[in-house]
């Protein structure tokens, strides 16, 4: 078995989450061709790099993240930092002749996604992004159905990522709600996964039409290098969101399909709550992240019983059996990562590159783009081929 180095790029929440999955693959995907190894993390809070190397088992970590790219170990480069440095990160990594993962939006904004896309492309190097919740066994056994044309041919489709993360108006001004240094707010932290779903299940987007809000303009300031976008101080002087907390766009597909998009990262009620619904003039499915595990699916053929069924994920449903041998026992979202792990390092080991890649994300900002467009000039925009700055 072949063994590639692993470093990565900020060991926050997502950088932790990036690590348990590298460690998880070998165990849960024993015949994987490639074994990972956790070779060096870096973060600028000093502290958090040296629980992270104690925690997950790196050999070495630091402040200084070009020295995870100089490493000579190194093959793979993982990046979980703030929007605003993956530019400058992916450079340096493609120049080192490392493959990278880079979590979504890759860019800061559609033309550094694009950019970031032609770099690595120029580079013959492989690139993986972390669109991980396609990677639900129910979501994927929704995808064989769609394929073989078990609901039809496709009518509409909807998709939304509707979280509470940044309801509470103490809510930390963090990265993410700041445009210099997240870009797009909800359109890129949200919809990002949401049109990465909809592409996915109903084909390239044609045309959209969008609008956004900021529900809560000015929030606290959040300390530098501590917590996240899920911590809160109510007592310190607070600065203004200059990002969106809400987009909804109607969208149309190439192929004809008609459907709707829409995010909130301030929403009542869903916690974390992505999901779609696709018809089909044979049936429908329904699936909902909060219930994981499961989709809802409708078929016109059962002519007795009208009506949605639940059908549970089980190991008959793809990769599920190499978490639990029985249908009903749930996965989580940390095993939608080591799925995620597992497919970019078979890319790896076959050499090819396998989806979703930089030209996938460059796709998914092409719509973000239509999407700010439209906001502008208030009509339909049709998607149209971005290039780098």
């Amino acid at each position: 078995m072949r063994t590639i180095g692993i470093g990565i790029i900020g060991m926050g929440w997502m950088g932790s989450v990036h690590s348990r999955a590298y460690r998880a693959v070998p165990d849960r995907f024993p015949d994987c061709q490639i074994s990972p190894r956790l070779i060096i993390c870096a973060d600028e809070v000093e502290a958090r790099a040296k629980e992270a190397q104690a925690r997950f088992g790196f050999s070495e970590s630091t402040t200084d993240w070009q020295q995870v790219l100089d490493h000579p170990d190194v093959d793979v480069v993982n990046i979980a930092t703030p929007n605003h440095m993956h530019l400058e990160q992916v450079k340096a990594a493609a120049e080192a002749g490392k493959h990278i993962l880079c979590e979504k939006p890759v860019g800061l904004d559609p033309e550094e996604t694009a950019e970031i896309a032609q770099i690595v492309q120029e580079a013959g190097l492989l690139s993986f992004v972390g669109y991980n919740y396609r990677w639900a066994p129910a979501v994927q056994r929704a995808l064989e159905l769609v394929q073989q044309g078990k609901i039809g041919r496709l009518t509409h489709y909807k998709g939304w990522l509707l979280v509470g993360y940044a309801s509470d108006p103490g809510s930390v001004l963090s990265w993410r709600l700041q445009s210099d240094l997240g870009g797009m707010g909800a359109l890129g932290d949200l919809m990002s996964h949401a049109i990465d779903m909809g592409m996915m299940l109903a084909g390239p987007i044609k045309r959209v039409i969008g609008q956004s809000e900021t529900f809560i303009k000015e929030r606290p300031v959040a300390t530098p290098g501590q917590g996240d976008h899920y911590s809160t101080n109510r007592d310190g002087p607070t600065e203004p969101v200059t990002n969106e907390d809400y987009v909804s766009a109607l969208v149309q597909f190439e192929n004809g399909v008609r459907g709707a998009l829409e995010t909130c990262r301030v929403i009542q009620g869903p916690q974390s709550e992505i999901g779609f619904s696709i018809h089909g003039t044979e049936g429908a499915i329904r699936w909902d992240f909060e219930r994981m595990n499961e989709f809802e699916l409708y078929l016109t053929d059962d002519e007795q019983d009208k009506g949605y069924r639940r059908v549970l994920a089980g190991p008959e449903h793809p990769l599920h059996a190499s978490f639990s041998p029985g249908a009903g026992i749930g996965l989580g979202y940390d095993d939608l990562k080591t799925i995620e792990a597992y497919h970019f390092m078979e890319s790896i080991a076959s050499g090819r590159q396998g989806e979703p890649g930089f030209a996938q994300a460059q796709s998914v900002a092409e719509v973000q783009d239509a999407i700010k467009r439209s906001w502008v000039s208030e009509h339909w925009e049709n998607i149209q081929k971005i290039g780098p700055h």
